[in-house]
């Protein structure tokens, strides 16, 4: 399945080494979109959301950043938002 991944970052101190994991992780930049990625994934929906979860939050903390939201899509899956919540460290789902 295909996946999208669209990051609303601010503050984001290092652009290539966040990107530099995404790409390691199987994220590729979408051309011409600014912080557009896409990909495969094999797996069940709740697999790669953890994934993609984990994956865009362990690039923000190597880069530094000040507060992201992600919108992904996975397959024909409706859109989910999340909100990184530095409080509890995660991601929080906010309705889109």
């Amino acid at each position: 399945m295909n996946v999208i991944l669209i990051v609303e970052v601010e503050g984001l101190a290092d652009k290539t080494t966040f990107e530099k994991h995404l790409k390691k992780e199987g994220f590729t930049p979408i051309p011409d979109e600014e912080f557009a990625y896409e990909g495969n994934t094999t797996t069940h929906m709740f697999s790669t959301r953890t994934f993609i979860l984990e994956v865009v939050e362990k690039g923000l903390k190597k880069s530094g950043f000040e507060s992201c939201r992600i919108i992904f899509q996975v397959g024909e899956n409706p859109m989910e938002a999340y909100l990184f919540d530095h409080e509890k460290d995660t991601f929080e789902q906010v309705a889109v």
